[in-house]
């Protein structure tokens, strides 16, 4: 059986975090494991508190993976301080772990900071060099790429000055545009490549970047190439969004196990 690690915040609502992650890997079949950076006390509608996990214990987590169970894919989410991206950052080197996927978490769905932009450097600088894919909705790309994103040729420039930031693949997710049509655009560093699906009208989107990058990531677990994993998972989160579950009061989490559970 494949393993997939995620590192990431708890989301004590299981819509998001690493909570999300695990049920993603688990309907793909493959073995989850995690290691929490932060505690989030959230729901479908508020972020009460956030409290950070110490660097250290971040740390500890890692080496109980890496020395027993060797993941064939890491799924990055988030990251909170500049602390414990450094800790990710060199643990992750250091044992030249692979197939990593970062979700570069900034905000929970009703807004709310997970990330301080001041510490946009410093994912820059040590987080993002390591992303086979690096998967920013528009708000992140922005932020990342310190530019304004109206259309697809944006998201385009975007991608392109995020790959030069050291990264080997991004999808710019356009989930979060005024258009239609949902086309999240990859490059690869030579070519474009777009996947496009049309919107759902639905409210219950909580989790959904964390729920696609972990699909992406057990995709490649599982050996799937690059473009082969981005179609399986787009499928995937679109149905997930399609059959997604109306509980909370705010924004429902997606359909996870959907395949067994509509």
């Amino acid at each position: 059986m494949k393993k997939v690690l995620t590192i990431a915040g708890s989301d004590c609502s299981g819509g998001a975090g690493i909570q999300a992650d695990l049920k993603t890997f688990s309907s793909f079949g493959t073995f989850g494991m995690s290691v929490i950076t932060s505690i989030v006390a959230e729901n479908t509608f508020r972020v009460i508190e956030i409290q950070d996990i110490r660097v250290d214990m971040v740390e500890k987590q890692l080496i109980a993976i890496f020395e027993d169970i060797v993941p064939d894919a890491v799924k990055i989410g988030m990251l909170p301080s500049k602390e414990i991206m450094k800790c990710v950052a060199d643990f992750l080197k250091k044992n030249d772990a692979k197939n990593i996927v970062i979700d570069p978490v900034m905000y929970a769905k009703n807004g709310s900071a997970l990330m301080d932009i001041e510490n946009i450097d410093t994912l820059i600088k040590e987080i993002i060099p390591l992303a086979y894919v690096l998967t920013p909705n528009i708000p992140e790309a922005e932020e990342i790429a310190k530019m304004k994103i109206n259309n697809q040729e944006d998201m385009k420039e975007a991608a392109i000055k995020i790959h030069q930031m050291g990264c080997k693949n991004v999808l710019v997710k356009g989930g979060h545009s005024n258009e239609d049509v949902a086309c999240d655009i990859l490059y690869d560093g030579k070519e474009f490549y777009k996947f496009c699906v049309e919107k759902i009208d639905t409210k219950n989107t909580h989790g959904t970047g964390c729920t696609y990058s972990s699909a992406i990531a057990s995709n490649l677990a599982l050996g799937k190439k690059i473009e082969d994993a981005l179609k399986i998972s787009k499928d995937y989160i679109t149905n997930a969004i399609k059959y997604s579950l109306d509980i909370g009061k705010g924004h429902g989490p997606t359909n996870h196990f959907y395949k067994f559970f509509k």
